[in-house]
């Protein structure tokens, strides 16, 4: 016999899984249909086990400064046990993955682990929507919910030419399970997921080469923050060529070994290293989904949807996180989930899919960046205009007493209206610190506002305070 329920949610990740506790919730009968492990890639082969290794390579990054602290080290006695870190990861994924195996217990959400694909009107129902299940001992299933949620997900983008092995040259998926450290490493694209990397590998004492084809790194910021996070990826040792594309039929690879030209300008620049690793990007997992039986559709690759309800083509079907595109990002798959489970209870809604300029925007390097809002230069394309004010960390207490002055809090206002036009944060803890700002856009706070809220002394979160008062020139450090 089918499953039938009142909700189905193809996709286990962020986005998923938070849809089925939701719907579960408002007293629904869910099922998820995941044919890995519940979590998805944010868990699994993204933002946990990435940020797990970013956490080790910055605990060894202070101990080498320990003498900075007035802590004596003895000689040779710090050093990177590659096993120990990649143990520490694999506990905190499965620590993760228990819990939510219990959420879904607690909310009695039904998982299905198997392949799932939609199918059209059949003998189990009259419209399509329906999901057939081929489980891992190879029996079959079919669920059959009133309403669909698609939550597929995405996986990295592929360069075409590549010689992609999964040890020497591979995407951030097979570099999380690297058996080693390398001393050195290539790293093609400087987006967000490549500036982790570098600024990671670099802490660990791999030499790193951080290769983008935009004139800058993290092109999708503002532009002070593409230079100070290049700035100080440079200081540490770590190469950046900028404005440089990668001769695809130059490559040697061998084990342990890859060599490669790069172009830039009019020249060319020969590059090798013990290993590469390629980020560029993340593609949505829409093949072989089945949607051809029903009135879904993609454009440029992404599950095309109502975006202010994340319907399909199908009323019944809505479609959420990385396979819709935009913003391809955990916190704001969890938002989408909200807003079309919402949607089919026929809740009264408060927000629509998120827009990329209103979903906070982090990097986990060392130091952190984070933005919510437009650049500068974004700003200005679209018609405001704008005044901005910057302040340096290194006025504030904290930064110095943690040991991290460097970076910058700088705001973007409508200078008619005074309106927060976007925050861009580097420094210790950005990623903490931008919350505050992602609140004030949801509340429409003002920047007067943000700066005449009390922020407690010493602490990193008087960076919004300071820069805030800096708009109209009443910072206190000034």
């Amino acid at each position: 016999m089918p499953i039938e329920v009142d909700v189905a949610v193809l996709g286990g990740g962020p986005g998923g899984y938070t849809a089925a506790v939701r719907a579960a919730q408002a007293g629904k009968s869910v099922a998820i249909i995941e044919k890995d492990k519940l979590g998805g890639t944010c868990l699994h082969r993204g933002c946990i086990p990435s940020k797990s290794l970013l956490r080790s390579a910055e605990v060894f990054a202070t101990i080498r400064e320990a003498a900075a602290y007035g802590i004596r080290m003895p000689k040779g006695e710090a050093g990177v046990e590659w096993s120990g870190v990649m143990s520490r990861k694999s506990a905190i994924v499965e620590q993760l993955h228990r819990g939510l195996q219990a959420l879904m217990a607690q909310h009695r959400i039904q998982v299905v682990r198997g392949s799932g694909r939609i199918i059209g009107p059949s003998i189990f129902s009259p419209r399509s929507g329906a999901v057939a299940v081929e489980l891992a001992d190879g029996e079959s299933e079919t669920v059959v919910p009133r309403h669909l949620i698609v939550a597929t997900g995405s996986r990295p983008r592929r360069l075409e030419g590549v010689p992609y092995d999964g040890k020497t040259v591979v995407t951030s998926d097979e570099a999380l399970e690297w058996p080693s450290l390398p001393a050195s490493a290539i790293i093609v694209g400087g987006g967000v997921i490549g500036v982790e990397w570098a600024s990671m590998l670099s802490d660990f004492g791999c030499k790193v080469t951080l290769v983008e084809t935009a004139d800058r790194i993290v092109p999708g910021e503002d532009r002070d923050v593409s230079n100070e996070l290049a700035k100080l990826l440079k200081k540490r040792g770590v190469v950046i060529y900028a404005g440089a594309k990668l001769d695809v039929s130059s490559f040697k690879v061998a084990e342990g070994s890859v060599e490669a030209e790069i172009a830039v300008g009019s020249g060319k620049i020969a590059l090798a290293a013990e290993r590469m690793l390629v980020s560029v990007g993340r593609q949505g997992n829409v093949e072989d989904q089945g949607f051809e039986n029903t009135d879904i559709r993609t454009e440029n690759g992404f599950v095309k949807v109502n975006p202010a309800t994340l319907q399909t083509g199908e009323p019944h079907i809505y479609a959420i996180g990385d396979c819709i595109g935009g913003v391809q990002l955990a916190h704001a798959a969890m938002h989408e989930a909200a807003v079309a489970v919402d949607h089919l209870l026929g809740r009264a809604q408060a927000t629509s899919r998120a827009e990329g300029r209103d979903v906070p925007r982090c990097i986990y390097s060392r130091p952190e960046a984070a933005a919510i809002g437009w650049s500068e230069a974004a700003a200005k394309a679209n018609g405001f205009d704008v005044k901005t004010a910057k302040i340096p960390l290194r006025i504030l207490g904290k930064a110095l007493v943690y040991g991290e002055p460097e970076g910058f809090a700088k705001v973007v206002a409508d200078k008619a209206t005074g309106d927060l036009l976007g925050v861009h944060l580097v420094g210790a803890h950005a990623t903490d610190l931008i919350a505050e700002a992602s609140l004030a856009k949801l509340l429409d706070a003002v920047p007067w506002e943000i700066g005449r809220a009390i922020h407690p002394h010493p602490t990193l979160s008087e960076a919004l305070q300071e820069v805030m008062a800096a708009l109209d020139g009443s910072a206190a450090h000034g």
